[in-house]
């Protein structure tokens, strides 16, 4: 029987894409947050967010403020970058050209219980894009292990996943290994700088955390406009 050829064919649902902020962007958004948190006409964005945060808060950020045109154009560009890889990768045309924008840029700054129940976002066009990044980790969860570690073990209480990120994209079971199910959970470590790029109807969440320090997340919806020839969007 050894003489068959065979070939395991997968069939991926999604992409995520990581990208790492440069320092500068992610100085520039702290020092624009720090502001903005001691701005007595800050807007809370708490009542379009489902994010139980009520010890912290959830505040919506102006993405045409000049203060934030550099981080804006990188996040656009790279919300570029993955619609071309997600093509790339997958094979498949894309059907005309696509002007990608933010729509919508907020910021959650959450302290111990906090937490972001499941949910996905909305866009204004069928293609949406959504990103999210940290600018702030505290320190016991910066000493945790990453979800590739080894030492990464949820058993006991250990609170490993305090304070993570998790992409659901299907159901899943204790029983996924014996069923022979590829895991459809992914849980992601908050870093500083790291940022994460992914379809708008993906469904995750974030889980609370205990401890002191603020957990301070930057994120952003993205519309793709489609382009008509001449459009000069």
């Amino acid at each position: 029987m050894s003489d068959i050829e065979i070939k395991m064919l997968p069939l991926p649902s999604l992409f995520l894409m990581e990208a790492e902020v440069p320092q500068k962007h992610v100085d520039n958004l702290n020092v624009y947050l720090d502001n903005l948190l001691e701005d007595e006409d800050r807007k809370s964005a708490a009542g379009t967010l489902v994010g139980q945060i009520q010890q912290g808060e959830q505040l919506m950020m102006d993405h045409f403020d000049p203060k934030l045109e550099e981080f804006r154009l990188y996040t656009q560009h790279m919300a570029v970058q993955y619609v071309s890889n997600f093509f790339g990768m997958t094979g498949q045309q894309l059907d005309g050209d696509r002007q990608i924008e933010i729509d919508e840029l907020w910021s959650v700054h959450s302290y111990e219980g906090d937490y972001n129940p499941i949910h996905d976002h909305g866009t204004k066009t069928i293609m949406g894009i959504s990103c999210t990044t940290w600018t702030k980790v505290p320190e016991q969860i910066a000493k945790q292990p990453s979800t590739s570690n080894s030492e990464y073990n949820l058993y006991g209480a250990t609170g490993d996943c305090d304070g993570y990120l998790a992409f659901c994209y299907g159901q899943s079971s204790t029983l996924d290994r014996e069923r022979l199910k590829p895991t459809q959970c992914v849980v992601m470590k908050p870093e500083v700088g790291k940022m994460y790029f992914f379809p708008s109807w993906l469904q995750h969440m974030v889980y609370p955390f205990k401890g002191e320090g603020e957990r301070r997340t930057v994120a952003a919806n993205l519309n793709a406009f489609p382009l008509e020839k001449n459009d000069e969007r």
